[in-house]
């Protein structure tokens, strides 16, 4: 089962609403798959800023002391917001690599859920609605942002199982299906130097399209890609800093449906998490095609690059 979700904003005026219409689209999927939740929001960019989110099922114990250790750790100035088991630690543009390896020394039992200059990824076990009130998704702001909710059928009920997952700076997926090769394919990345945590196949895809992408393919090439190399049947949601890209597997059995106005484009595994979405009723809809790649970039002409494999 699962549920996908995502949400790519054209029009400016939406962004202090992208919380709050992700999270209901979300919620509308609930009984898709029950177990855990998570949402990825891609904020406003701080040219001088980036941001590791970072999760601890002890908070209280684990980020009281964590912003002065990891500053002191660096020689740096390190902001940390907390939100209820996550928590966003801001530090200077450039020290991602520095900051991941600092907290693994310090603070070897708390995770990384996401790094990058504008995501910020939120997930743990429970229903989508409790997901949403503990990390308050509604008040969030973004251009875009993608979610699931999960129903797990490969890997433990886990925060870490959840979904999105984040194997590159500002990218991440969410995944419906189930990928037959994953085990394999997980040797080879690891092998070629990929961080994978966990026995879930989508971040198995995830990595992949990340490593693909380090060795100098486009989203675009990353995803057809995958239509080639991964085994089994999938609708992938990919994140970027700049927009979302969507495919499905050449039988495509998973169901999708997407939805573009002057405003937004909207993806959902089911219509009924598209139909509160303003303007919804003048919307092009359709289904996305078999092995065919979407994208939207806020960096080029919002319109989809389409390419049958």
């Amino acid at each position: 089962m699962c549920g996908i979700v995502g949400l790519f904003l054209k029009d400016e005026a939406l962004e202090p609403r992208l919380g709050s219409m992700l999270t209901d689209m979300l919620i509308t999927m609930t009984d898709r798959g029950p177990d855990s939740a998570g949402i990825a929001i891609y904020g406003a960019e701080n040219p001088a800023v980036s941001k590791l989110t970072v999760q601890s099922d002890t908070p209280d114990q684990a980020f009281a002391t964590l912003e002065a250790e990891l500053g002191a750790a660096l020689g740096l100035d390190v902001r940390l917001r907390r939100k209820d088991t996550h928590a966003v630690l801001e530090l200077p543009r450039g020290q991602l690599s520095a900051a991941a390896t600092a907290l693994a020394g310090i603070a070897p039992d708390i995770r990384v859920m996401s790094s990058g200059d504008t995501v910020e990824i939120y997930k743990e076990v429970g229903l989508p609605t409790e997901v949403a009130e503990r990390f308050d998704l509604r008040a969030m702001s973004g251009t875009h942002g993608i979610g699931h909710t999960r129903m797990a059928t490969e890997s433990l009920v886990t925060t870490m199982g959840a979904h999105p997952f984040n194997t590159g700076p500002d990218q991440c997926l969410v995944h419906n299906g189930s990928l037959s090769n994953h085990n394999r394919l997980r040797r080879k990345l690891r092998r070629e130097g990929m961080h994978i945590e966990t026995e879930n196949d989508t971040e198995v895809g995830a990595a992949y399209l990340t490593w693909r992408m380090q060795n100098g393919a486009t989203l675009g090439e990353a995803l057809e890609g995958s239509l080639r190399d991964l085994d089994g049947f999938f609708t992938f949601v990919f994140g970027t800093k700049d927009g979302f890209g969507v495919v499905r597997d050449p039988i495509a059995c998973k169901p999708a449906v997407m939805a573009e106005t002057d405003q937004y484009v909207a993806f959902g595994s089911e219509y009924r998490a598209l139909v509160n979405l303003p303007g919804i009723e003048q919307a092009r809809v359709w289904e996305p095609e078999p092995a065919t790649v979407y994208f939207w970039s806020h960096n080029d002409t919002p319109t989809p690059t389409e390419k049958a494999a």
